[in-house]
């Protein structure tokens, strides 16, 4: 396919395959391209929008437009899966990252190789509803099994989301590192949901035996739960944390004084 657009534009082969590529990076309706056989860098936009440096090289326009047009089709004639959404990070400052997941980015074509590093959770969860990564972390949510994939580049490990429904996530940049999420009880510490298995090798227990109930909001539980994961006590920065949260659910109305008062009590005898 390469050899035949190579002759019938009069273009190298590694000019096609580079805006093969960014044809197919651009979900098959748009590219970002960079090479001197093209004038260098240019955009281009299924329905006729075409930039190029030379501003007023129609010829090269003409021919980018033309190029990638053909590439289009020949991308749509071998798609297996259908594009369907991208990861964006949302924001990024001071000590705490937050991010959101969107569909899943790119899609399969039979032109291309798939990298295994694009599908490093358990194959067996099958294909994730969204995929994210921050820093070096990665993420892959399952809302129909129930399961939220993570690594930060060894073995993924694998939560199971009980009644959680994700939509973004978070992760400390200093102090404990810790990684959050949000969901419709709001923000919620990682370590509160069960890890089911570490890759492909399946925990036989919860990894935490405190009850979990999310009638309210279950970041009340993220100590216990830190804890018991952690196979160690709480760290200060855990119960100082979820003394912070817990001040968040008084001002709510979600806890009396009285109950903030006591839990704070119990949670600082433990420093």
């Amino acid at each position: 396919m390469v050899q035949n657009l190579s002759n019938r534009y009069g273009l190298s082969a590694d000019a096609v395959t580079h805006m093969l590529v960014a044809v197919s990076n651009g979900n098959g309706s748009m590219a970002q391209f960079s090479h001197p056989e093209f004038g260098g860098s240019g955009q281009w936009m299924q329905g006729g929008m075409t930039m190029v440096s030379d501003l007023f090289n129609n010829h090269l326009k003409n021919l980018v437009n033309n190029l990638c047009s053909d590439i289009a089709a020949e991308l749509a004639s071998h798609q297996l899966t259908q594009p369907t959404g991208s990861f964006q990070s949302q924001s990024q400052g001071g000590t705490h990252c937050q991010s959101q997941m969107a569909g899943m980015p790119g899609s399969t074509n039979e032109l291309f190789v798939p990298d295994p590093n694009d599908q490093w959770w358990p194959q067996d969860l099958g294909t994730p509803r969204a995929v994210g990564s921050q820093n070096s972390t990665k993420y892959a949510y399952f809302p129909e099994a129930h399961r939220l994939a993570v690594t930060t580049g060894g073995e993924p490990w694998v939560y199971d989301t009980l009644n959680h429904q994700i939509g973004g996530f978070g992760q400390q940049q200093g102090g404990s590192g810790s990684i959050t999420f949000s969901s419709q009880f709001g923000t919620v510490d990682l370590a509160t949901l069960p890890l089911v298995a570490r890759g492909n090798t399946k925990v036989d227990a919860p990894s935490h035996s405190a009850p979990v109930s999310f009638d309210k909001d279950p970041t009340t539980v993220s100590v216990e739960a830190a804890a018991n994961v952690k196979g160690q006590p709480a760290s200060a920065d855990d119960i100082l944390g979820t003394i912070e949260r817990l001040g968040t659910l008084r001002e709510k109305g979600l806890l009396s004084d009285e109950e903030f008062a006591a839990k704070k009590a119990e949670l600082l005898s433990r420093l």
